[in-house]
């Protein structure tokens, strides 16, 4: 039986594409339960919904982060996920939210971990002078990008590289490898 993956959003969602595309394949132990956002204009909500996939949004302007929070939990819940990928998801989770779902959220990070967590994580590979970056998948704790990695892939800093074109070459290195852990993550 497939695992039911409930994604979260900010924005356009392209490691949620990625996941989705994964997801279509036979051999995939995973099907895609739910896109939510936290962003009701998010791109990746409307190529979500035109795939036909169930999806949720909710702005948490003027709400408790804890009742917001409740509200995406239900939405996962009512839909059958049982676990979840944050895709570009720009919000902290609360360590209640976390606990509620201990185990069974992963993130893509833009930095091999432990180095750069956080934002700015190309900018600071670039001024450190490493000779890589890359992105790694990981468990989500309470610690801000501190769970266990699953995985990671490398992507060579280049000179004359940007933050922007360093960007661009990680973000393809998510593509391959958020979809290839978490189907080894729901597998092992």
């Amino acid at each position: 039986m497939k695992r039911r993956l409930g994604i979260l959003i900010s924005g356009r969602g392209s490691n949620m594409m990625a996941l989705v595309e994964a997801a279509r394949a036979a051999a995939s132990p995973y099907e895609v339960a739910l896109i939510a956002s936290d962003r009701p204009e998010a791109p990746g909500l409307a190529w979500a919904a035109e795939n036909g996939i169930p999806v949720f949004s909710l702005s948490p302007r003027g709400m408790a982060k804890a009742d917001y929070e409740a509200r995406i939990d239900a939405a996962l819940r009512d839909h059958g996920a049982d676990v979840i990928a944050l895709a570009g998801y720009m919000r902290l989770l609360t360590d209640d939210f976390v606990a509620r779902w201990r185990g069974r959220i992963v993130n893509i990070h833009p930095s091999l971990l432990p180095k750069y967590k956080g934002l700015d994580t190309h900018a600071r590979a670039i001024a450190a002078g490493d000779a890589v970056a890359g992105c790694s998948v990981h468990l989500v704790t309470e610690e801000l990008d501190g769970g266990e990695v699953l995985g990671q892939e490398q992507v060579p800093i280049v000179p004359g590289d940007t933050p922007e074109t360093l960007a661009a070459r990680v973000l393809a290195a998510e593509h391959r490898l958020y979809p290839r852990i978490v189907g080894r993550w729901l597998t092992t």
